[in-house]
């Protein structure tokens, strides 16, 4: 017995699977193609501008980079290796034209905190974890930009950036303060003992060396406000250098750094990794790829905003793990992208990533031809740097718009910087990560369920707030996704407004804000048809977007809920109107007029309730056009009868040659005696008096009853004649 399905399927399958291999391989070759695109002619030709930008990025990042290596308790040769290495890498592998890649502060506190759980500044082994810090958080960063999973960024909340930054220029500060007044203490995870070490050893402190870090920080406030132009940093390292040199303060217990190493950044001697030391740094590694990516791809979105670039976060992933490969590699340490320094080459005239690479270039040649100078720079005048540095880290002015914006974002805001001073640092940024996470999944879950009415104009749909609704028909708005975690939400809203409105036995869901329904949503969207079906009454759809009705079209729903339910949105109201919502509750019960097609109903006072043969429509209603009943009336062979149901005075204003003036009223207290052998065609203003005319009649067993489909109005549109009294 021959089966060719079940022969081909497994090729076809193999053949599918390895044209998902290959494709894959072809895209992750892409990603570490980029140089090939980056530097192209066209690029190479702009060598100048890019050649000048560089410059003035390299006169920041050479005291940038020295700083932040001593905020990790790193030799200052470490910043400069991180630097030139970080910023070939991230300007031939990233995405954007402009972001510079190197030592950053925040990154630079995370490296201390967590290699402080590994071994203590200054020992080889806290060089070495250093560098294998760099190269996992390469390898973490590289795999997500393979595995595209780029969009992660998104559900970072700027607030936790904030707050992560706020609270580790704090911690900067408190563990800089210990260079700054020369104490003989050492660097502590957890900020209480700092802070204890500083109190207990304060009477310690060296005259000489604060006031060289004092001084220093004048020097930088003073060139920022009359200079801002100028490298204030850099100035303020300078001068405390001359003036060390000249007055011979470190023979007076003045610390300085010492002279450089004057050569290329040398590949690190790494020995094989241990398991235990993988899983010490995991953590620490996780915080830094996440901080670090979340910090480049912010600035990079920024800049490109101003551009007009266009970035792939993948492809920065890439470039960003591939920097911190590179780094590490070369006796560097984890890196990130700077706004700062970014800012400063697109304002400097930077036009291709050529321009990173020349400030590495430029740091290279200032460390190989100055590095003896070094031998002069005091350890307190670069606290002075970073103190200043983190006093510009707390955005107090971005702290108090979130505060006064944002409950939520303010909640994150708060937990991460309370984490960052009070918990290691590498668990406060997983917990604000959690944190902003935690409120993602809270507001998805929690969609937008409003009952809608129409503005004063009938344009358009507003929220209902404290006012009228249609007692027949509830119309509610969803804006967010029907995914499983949602869905319970939704339905007790629903569930909630039905309550409230216990004569709404139709709902119109207008569903153009939903971009995705899984199976979980369309459960949800049985069990709320099901319910008002139960009652009686029926659920309508409009506004489906194309992928929601492809999953409804699947699953089946759009057979439940029947092809003639799902709605034009430009329609909907008046097909309901018109074709579902009871003409006789319109006109007896219902004193609003919420929708345009109210507003020419009349309202009669006189009954205050249907009976209940007329409370819900159990019949087919038949429906006679003007044209239709034209013809019917020109056949000499056609006996029928019209019947006006419509108010003795709208009868006398106008009605058809012929018609028996039978108001609503007498027709829903008492049955009329009318033939049941001849047609009967009831007329109203314009058809819903005389549609529930119409169901009554069938209720009573006359079976040739039809309805003037638009009523008088249709009728005159017609150009139909009409009597008047």
């Amino acid at each position: 017995m021959k089966s060719g399905v079940t022969g081909a399927s497994p090729g076809k399958t193999g053949q599918t699977a390895a044209a998902a291999v290959r494709g894959w391989l072809g895209q992750a070759s892409g990603f570490f193609l980029r140089p090939g695109r980056v530097l192209t002619p066209a690029a190479l030709r702009n060598w100048r501008p890019d050649m000048f930008a560089g410059l003035t990025v390299a006169v920041v990042l050479l005291p940038q980079a020295i700083a932040y290596a001593m905020i990790a308790e790193l030799p200052p040769q470490t910043g400069l290796y991180a630097a030139i290495l970080a910023a070939v890498g991230g300007a031939l592998w990233g995405s954007s034209w402009h972001l510079h890649t190197g030592p950053t502060n925040a990154i630079s506190m995370l490296v201390l905190a967590s290699l402080l759980t590994v071994a203590q500044p200054g020992t080889p082994e806290f060089l070495v974890a250093a560098g294998y810090m760099a190269i996992l958080v390469g390898l973490m960063k590289v795999l997500m930009g393979l595995l595209r999973l780029g969009v992660l960024v998104n559900f970072v909340a700027d607030s936790l950036v904030l707050g992560f930054t706020a609270g580790a220029g704090i911690l900067i500060s408190f563990n800089q303060l210990r260079h700054l007044f020369r104490l003989d203490i050492s660097s502590h995870p957890e900020f209480m003992l700092t802070l204890r070490s500083l109190v207990d050893h304060a009477p310690e402190f060296h005259g000489v060396s604060l006031g060289l870090g004092l001084g220093t920080m004048v020097v930088i406030v003073l060139v920022k406000k009359w200079r801002p132009a100028w490298p204030a940093a850099l100035l303020g390292m300078v001068l405390a250098a001359v003036a060390t040199a000249f007055l011979n303060l470190d023979e007076r217990g003045v610390i300085v750094l010492g002279a450089f190493p004057r050569s290329l950044p040398p590949l690190a001697h790494l020995p094989l990794l241990s398991p235990g030391l993988l899983w010490k740094l995991a953590a620490g590694s996780l915080a830094i790829a996440a901080i670090g990516q979340v910090e480049a791809m912010s600035s990079a979105r920024s800049i490109a905003g101003q551009s007009g670039q266009r970035l792939d976060s993948n492809q920065e992933f890439v470039g960003q793990g591939v920097a911190n490969i590179l780094s590490g590699l070369f006796s560097g340490y984890p890196v990130s992208g700077s706004f700062t320094r970014s800012a400063l080459n697109y304002r400097s005239g930077g036009q291709t990533p050529l321009a990173g690479i020349f400030s590495a270039l430029w740091v290279l040649g200032a460390m190989l031809l100055l590095a003896p100078l070094a031998v002069y720079l005091p350890r307190s005048a670069l606290a002075g740097v970073l103190l200043v540095t983190a006093w510009q880290m707390v955005d107090r002015g971005e702290m108090r718009k979130v505060l006064r914006t944002s409950f939520g974002d303010s909640s994150i805001m708060i937990a991460t910087l309370l984490a960052t001073i009070l918990l290691p640092l590498e668990f406060a940024v997983l917990l604000g990560m959690l944190v902003s996470f935690a409120r993602y999944l809270i507001k998805s879950s929690s969609p937008g369920v409003f009952s809608m009415i129409p503005d004063e104009n009938f344009r358009h749909f507003v929220r209902a707030g404290g006012s009228t609704v249609c007692p027949q028909l509830g119309v509610i708005e969803i804006e967010g996704s029907l995914y499983f975690g949602a869905v319970h939400h939704v339905e007790e809203a629903i569930r909630g407004n039905q309550d409230a409105h216990p004569r709404q036995h139709f709902l119109l869901l207008r569903m153009h804000m939903i971009d995705h329904c899984d199976v979980s949503g369309i459960h949800m969207l049985e069990n709320v048809i099901k319910r008002y079906r139960k009652r009686g009454g029926d659920v309508f759809i409009e506004g489906l977007r194309p992928g929601v009705r492809h999953m409804i079209n699947l699953y089946g729903l759009d057979r439940v809920i029947g092809f003639e339910n799902i709605l034009d949105t430009d329609n909907a109201i008046g097909y309901l109107f018109h074709n579902v919502l009871h003409a006789g509750f319109c006109v007896y019960e219902c004193k609003e007029k919420v929708f345009a097609e109210c507003q020419s109903l009349p309202k009669d006072d006189h009954a205050a309730k249907l009976p209940d043969r007329a409370r819900l429509p159990d019949h087919k209603i038949a429906h006679l056009t003007p044209s239709q009943l034209r013809k019917w009336l020109d056949d000499p062979d056609q006996q029928l009868q019209i019947i006006d149901v419509g108010e003795p005075g709208e009868y006398r204003n106008w009605h058809i040659h012929g018609a028996l003036s039978l108001p609503l009223r007498r027709v829903l207290d008492e049955t009329p005696d009318l033939p049941h052998d001849k047609p009967l065609i009831f007329v109203s203003r314009i058809g819903r008096r005389s549609t529930l005319a119409v169901q009554v009649m069938l209720s009573e067993g006359y079976q040739q009853a039809y309805n003037l489909k638009g009523g008088m109005l249709a009728w005159e549109a017609a150009g139909q004649p009409i009597d008047v009294e």
